[in-house]
């Protein structure tokens, strides 16, 4: 079983950058893929990232390829979610999450965590 906790959002201006950390428990964190999805008020959830067990391979949603990048640190159990060129439209509660597949579907996911807000102001 895995745990995973959100940390790092908050109010920032159109074209700022944040770095979100999802900090895990678990022996097995590093045999998980790891996912950011983001929900906005009103709007269904959204995959932004995904990231294989072994950090080999990322996969980006279109409206945030090329500005977020997705990495992870197994020694610390870590995942992390830069946003660089951030929009208005980036606002929503961002969540990460662990599956066996580094799909963009969240049903292939079976631990959350609680999510944080990020806030873009313009």
């Amino acid at each position: 079983q895995v745990q995973l906790v959100e940390s790092g959002g908050g109010l920032v201006q159109v074209g700022g950058s944040l770095r979100l950390s999802c900090a895990a428990s678990g022996r097995t964190f590093s045999s998980y893929a790891i996912a950011w999805f983001r929900q906005a008020p009103g709007k269904e959830r959204e995959f932004v990232a995904s990231i294989t067990s072994s950090g080999g391979r990322t996969y980006y949603g279109d409206l945030v390829k090329g500005r977020f990048t997705i990495s992870r640190d197994n020694a610390k159990n870590m995942v992390y979610l830069q946003m660089n060129s951030l929009k208005p439209e980036d606002t929503a509660v961002y969540s990460c999450a662990a599956g066996l597949y580094s799909g963009s579907y969240d049903e292939s996911y079976h631990y959350w965590g609680q999510g944080t807000q990020v806030t873009v102001s313009s």
